[in-house]
């Protein structure tokens, strides 16, 4: 949403490789010596070291904020320890793994605009935001796909496009006076939630939250509806022409319109029970038509939750912490390994075009790479050195390495 541009999708921060392969992407080049392979693999265990270290300690700190608010936890509260943990600093501290793990937070303008967009399931859903306290969502992995969707009532085809997320991060916070019909399901009022999601149509955003509720579009209304009324005319022209005229009858006698009186005999309450049962009758088989449509609609997103649901809560803490360090690691990793390759002292930028354009014709990957980002973690880590804006790499020895 927030990174179309023209039609086309932004070049991804996201690195969509695993670190491992990454690594063997990078040694599979060949550009570089005996020496220099021998430094970049020392350089990749300091780098593994420090980051597990790092977010093995952020990874703790997050498991103990989110403890006492964890809807799933089977440990005990011990009282007055743990009662102090702010969901604020939480809801921080979350965001921040999440921009190192490259996830990009949606504004609250394109969430407004996927709630008003079509969904792609055919089902009609509505969300009230006003249940939370805090709503924050997080995306990763933007692309551009094509469908081929149904039209003119399953008559003919058209193809869409559309923007698909491969990751989709939720954070909530109910508030302390949702209802007791919006907190079922363990969503007590001031509870909060983590929700993780893969595969995700922009126009379908609004099918991840807990209180989304299925609503009918306009054109299944005019299914049920029209067929409702061509129906009723019939049923009220021929089943009820009788119990009509009889019941114009004995309302024209109550009411003074004439004074001869209407027998009531057993013919006449068998044709007024007939006309009473025609329209009761009629009345549950358009309500049946309309709550089984309905139910259809809800199955239909039911099962689509299903196959898009990755973890919930803790294991979404654990997940997103992981994330966060492949992110810094690879990041860190092809930083190092283009600024040996590149042998002299060469601008950030100069090393930013070389490692997008390596992705983009190697790997048929468009990247935009954070450069400025992964020198300043060189620098950090002891691995490079920047005189005069251009960059070089810190070669690593069995003498100067980090244990």
């Amino acid at each position: 949403m927030d990174n179309l541009r023209e039609g086309t999708l932004a070049p991804l921060r996201f690195i969509p490789f695993r670190r491992s392969d990454v690594i063997k992407m990078c040694l599979a080049g060949n550009r570089l010596d005996a020496a220099g392979t021998e430094c970049f693999k020392r350089a990749q265990k300091q780098i593994e070291s420090v980051y597990s270290g790092e977010f093995h300690t952020i990874r703790q700190q997050l498991k103990d904020a989110y403890g006492p608010l964890d809807p799933d936890a089977d440990t005990r509260l011990i009282a007055g320890v743990g009662e102090g943990s702010l969901p604020v600093a939480l809801a921080a501290t979350i965001e921040t793994v999440l921009e190192r793990g490259n996830y990009e937070r949606v504004s609250e303008q394109a969430l407004q605009s996927a709630f008003a967009a079509a969904s792609m399931f055919h089902i009609k859903l509505h969300v009230d935001l006003d249940a939370f306290d805090e709503v924050l969502l997080f995306t990763r992995g933007a692309n551009l796909r094509e469908e081929r969707v149904k039209t003119w009532f399953g008559l003919g085809k058209k193809t869409i496009r559309f923007t698909n997320y491969d990751r989709v991060v939720l954070f909530l916070r109910f508030n302390d006076h949702s209802s007791s019909e919006e907190t079922t399901s363990g969503r007590r009022p001031g509870s909060t939630m983590l929700k993780l999601f893969q595969n995700v149509p922009d126009a379908d955003l609004e099918m991840l939250f807990p209180n989304t509720r299925v609503g009918m579009r306009l054109r299944d209304k005019l299914l049920i509806g029209v067929p409702a009324l061509i129906s009723g005319g019939i049923v009220f022209t021929t089943k009820l022409g009788a119990t009509l005229v009889l019941m114009g009858s004995l309302l024209g006698f109550w009411l003074g319109a004439h004074s001869e009186p209407v027998t009531l005999d057993r013919g006449g309450l068998l044709v007024l029970l007939a006309g009473f049962g025609a329209v009761g009758g009629y009345i549950w088989k358009q309500y049946s038509s309309f709550r089984n449509r309905k139910m259809r609609f809800s199955q239909a997103l039911t099962e689509n939750l299903y196959f898009k649901l990755l973890d919930n809560n803790s294991g979404v803490l654990l997940r997103i912490v992981d994330d966060a360090e492949e992110s810094e690691c690879k990041e860190s990793l092809l930083a190092y390994y283009f600024l040996l390759a590149m042998d002299t002292p060469c601008s950030a930028d100069a090393v930013d075009t070389e490692i997008e354009s390596w992705f983009a014709q190697r790997w048929q990957c468009h990247l935009d790479f954070e450069i400025d980002d992964a020198m300043d973690k060189l620098q950090d880590l002891g691995l490079a050195q920047c005189e005069n804006g251009l960059w070089h790499a810190l070669q690593l020895t069995e003498e100067n390495e980090t244990q």
